[in-house]
């Protein structure tokens, strides 16, 4: 029995049973012939891909190799092409050491460069000097370039042999104490250090505004001598009521000892103040 073209077929006996295994087997050559067919459409996607690209890339080596000036000649950038890393400028340093600043003894230490002027005031300012907590009442002061004039005994003569050119003297006094402290001039720190060296003798004490007489008369009184850069200052002190003067007076001491240490700091600050001019003055 047949359905006509196209139907199916009936397996032998006749008995209107389909061949089952006949339809399984066509069945499967079918989906075989459909899967190569779609692994050789693949593989003939990819080769055409591949020609294309091969094709390209011939073209592109022709180009470049011809020396061909046409626009696909140089559509990739060469290495010369791209920009270079731009390097950051590196500090520089003189290779010239700056000059030191100047030393502040060196301005009073020579004549030629102490140059400000030596008075009362410049050393001695102001009507009362404080130290800590002890204020001391200024009283006579004066200022002469007859240095042997204002000692006693030999220094008079060693501040005239070593070359002084004036002393500048000032007296204070606290609680029945008084000191005169003069301040001796030279040329050069040797010439001041020699003579406060060889110091004998001693300062005359110096009276008057308010300070009666001391230190006169054969009085026992402190002296001192020191010197720094081209001044030498000596002291002279004790007490206004004559008495005499013993080690354990402790604040005869610490008068003189407060004088000499503000005198020090007065010819220092003189320094400074000139070396900090001297290097801040324009170059000419």
């Amino acid at each position: 029995m047949s359905f006509g073209q196209g139907g199916p077929s009936w397996g032998p006996g006749g008995t209107g049973t389909p061949d089952w295994a006949a339809l399984a087997e066509a069945s499967a050559a079918r989906a075989r012939r459909k899967r190569w067919l779609m692994i050789g459409g693949g593989a003939l996607a990819t080769a055409a891909v591949a020609a294309i690209v091969a094709t390209a890339v011939i073209s592109t080596n022709k180009n470049d190799s011809g020396g061909s000036s046409g626009k696909n000649a140089s559509q990739l950038p060469s290495a010369t092409d791209l920009p270079s890393q731009t390097a950051q400028p590196e500090p520089s340093f003189s290779s010239v050491a700056p000059a030191p600043p100047p030393d502040p003894k060196d301005y009073i230490s020579d004549v030629r460069k102490d140059r400000a002027p030596v008075t009362v005031d410049a050393f001695f300012p102001g009507k009362k000097l404080t130290m800590g907590d002890r204020v001391y009442s200024k009283g006579a002061t004066h200022r002469t370039t007859k240095c042997a004039t204002t000692t006693q005994g030999a220094l008079g003569t060693i501040l005239t042999n070593n070359g002084c050119d004036q002393v500048v003297r000032a007296t204070y006094s606290r609680s029945g104490v008084a000191v005169t402290i003069g301040l001796a001039v030279f040329e050069t720190e040797a010439q001041a250090k020699k003579a406060a060296q060889q110091a004998s003798g001693g300062l005359a004490s110096l009276s008057g505004a308010g300070v009666p007489t001391f230190c006169r008369g054969g009085a026992v009184c402190r002296r001192t001598a020191n010197s720094y850069g081209r001044y030498a200052y000596f002291t002279v002190g004790g007490f206004t009521s004559g008495k005499n003067v013993t080690k354990g007076d402790k604040n005869v001491f610490a008068v003189g000892d407060d004088l000499t240490d503000f005198t020090f700091r007065q010819i220092r600050h003189r320094g400074e103040v000139q070396a900090s001019a001297a290097a801040t003055a324009p170059v000419t």
